[in-house]
């Protein structure tokens, strides 16, 4: 069994309205030190592969086909196996 951390980001030339929108809040909060947020989403998938390699491939196959939109957004992984 593994486990795979997803973190999926806005390319850095995609503006990003929700971050934005933290920063204002958090300036709003009294952290002006705050410059720039930019958001992003993270996932932990399980799958049971039969060896690293296998889960990397099934992994890089959903974010290409479903969980990432490749126009606006990059991801990577971290990738563990569990006992």
């Amino acid at each position: 069994m593994y486990l795979a951390r997803v973190y999926i980001t806005l390319k850095p030339t995609i503006n990003d309205p929700v971050g934005l929108t933290i920063r204002g809040g958090l300036h709003d909060l009294g952290f002006a030190a705050v410059e720039s947020v930019r958001s992003g989403k993270y996932m932990e998938v399980r799958l049971d592969a039969g060896s690293e390699q296998n889960a990397e491939s099934a992994l890089r196959g959903m974010c290409e086909k479903l969980l990432v939109n490749p126009v606006i957004e990059e991801y990577r992984f971290d990738l563990r196996q569990e006992d």
